[in-house]
Parts: structure tokens; C-alpha cells; sequence
């Protein structure tokens, strides 16, 4: 899978993506993260990519002119048929969930569009964009961070990121509840046992325990997705003994 990324600081996206998982991703090839500097597609003397906004007002908005040339450079490079689609992330977009990084999972390729100032020209976003995405209900200084969570939520699903669909099918969010605890060796640390079901052997009864545990989590810390998962998945009647 593709990620393009229109930026005006590349090697922020670089350096956050160029390691861990998603940089040993990219060496094997099984996806690839080009950074674009808009500033490169500025045809002014000193590479500006802002100015004032019309009407007034605090700040600087990024113009349309270098962000659409930078665009068009990009889609020179489409392949025929392949799936693309333009995403600009703005707190204005639909929230980024684990059920639209699945749905951008479908596309080849993914290009970015990242705001900065006090955001972009809306003519370049009718121009280019094909939705406005948001990682939150918050402002940051610039969408380079965002970008680099969305393709983090996305590029984890490929095939061969991580070792197993069992690594992120049965996590927090993306099963529909959150994590159960999770713990690790000493058995004991300060006076703290691992949970004694852990240590059985049992997986039915582990399976058991960390299902509870991430019902009662759920229902604790976001009872909106516990009552989502008690409708999708209501608890079977048991069933009455014959006379």
C-alpha cells in the first residue's frame, strides 16, 4: 500500500514512520511513505505557501496554488486502476475510528493532505480533497501528527506488518471492547500476584476471565461501545433443564 503525504515538514512524517514497526514495514516493501514538501511547488521568490486571509483575522492560511501543484505532481504517478483517495486531516472531518481505518484499508493508495496556520485555502480542499478527516475534538499546530496516526491505524492491518491478524483483531477498540489487563514475568512484583487463571493452562477459563475483564472495563470507561457490543453480541439465555 501506498502512503503520500503533502507536507511542510517531511522529515517530521519521516522520522516518526521510519521507525519500529511501520520502519521495517517499508524496508520489506510490503508498504511505501513518500513525503511531499508543498514548498517545493511554490513559484514564489522566497518558496511561501501562506498569506493573509481575506476578511481578516489572526494568522496565515496555506494558498491553493502549491498545494494543487503538488497534488498534480503526485497524480502523475497514479497507476490505471489503481484506488486512490485524497484525505485532509482537520478537526472539521468525521472522527478517525477503528471502522474508518478498516474502510481505507480498501484503497491502494492513500495521499494526505497536512494544514498548517490557521488551515488551508478552501479552494484547494474542493479541488483535491475527498474527505476531511480528524484524529480528535482538539486543535494541534498541524496535521503532520495526525497523518502519522492515520497511516499508523491503517498500515498496521497490511498483511505482514505484524506477525498475525491475532495481534490487532483482538485488541482495544478494534474488537469492539477494550483490552483485558495484561501481564508479563515476575509472577509476583511488589506483593502483586499475576492473576491465578493466567497460570492454569486452562484457555478456556483464561478466554473466560479476559472476556469478563474487558466486559467490565467496557462498561466502566465507555459505556457507548459496551452498549454497542451487548446489542451486536447479547449474552445467550442458559438453557432450562427438562423435567
Amino acid at each position: 500500500m501506498k502512503f503520500d503525504v503533502m507536507t511542510l515538514f517531511p522529515d517530521l512524517v519521516a522520522g516518526v514512520l521510519g521507525e519500529s514497526i511501520l520502519g521495517r514495514a517499508q524496508k520489506n516493501g510490503i508498504l511505501t511513505v513518500t513525503c511531499h514538501n508543498i514548498r517545493d511547488y511554490s513559484e514564489k521568490k522566497h518558496k511561501n505557501v501562506d498569506d493573509t486571509p481575506y476578511g481578516g483575522g489572526m494568522g496565515m492560511v496555506m494558498a491553493a496554488p502549491p498545494i494543487c501543484a503538488c497534488y498534480d505532481a503526485i497524480a502523475q504517478s497514479f497507476a490505471e486502476g489503481e484506488r486512490t483517495r485524497v484525505i485532509y486531516m482537520s478537526p472539521k472531518g468525521r472522527m478517525l475510528t477503528q471502522k474508518v481505518a478498516r474502510e481505507l484499508l480498501e484503497y491502494d493508495r492513500l495521499v494526505i493532505l497536512c494544514g498548517h496556520y490557521e488551515g488551508v485555502d478552501q479552494r484547494a480542499v474542493d479541488r483535491i480533497v475527498d474527505e476531511e478527516i480528524s484524529i480528535g475534538d482538539y486543535v494541534l499546530t498541524g496535521g503532520e501528527l495526525p497523518a502519522c496516526i492515520l497511516i499508523d491505524s491503517v498500515a498496521r492491518m497490511l498483511d505482514g506488518v505484524l506477525s498475525s491478524p491475532e495481534c490487532y483483531e483482538g485488541e482495544s477498540i478494534a474488537s469492539g471492547l477494550l483490552e483485558y489487563p495484561q501481564y508479563t514475568r515476575p509472577v509476583e512484583f511488589e506483593g502483586v500476584p499475576v492473576p491465578t487463571v493466567l497460570l492454569s493452562g486452562n484457555h478456556a477459563e483464561i478466554d473466560k476471565w479476559r472476556l469478563e475483564r474487558s466486559l467490565e472495563l467496557t462498561r466502566e470507561r465507555r459505556p457507548e461501545l459496551y452498549e454497542a457490543y451487548m446489542l451486536a453480541y447479547p449474552p445467550k439465555e442458559p438453557r432450562k433443564k427438562r423435567k
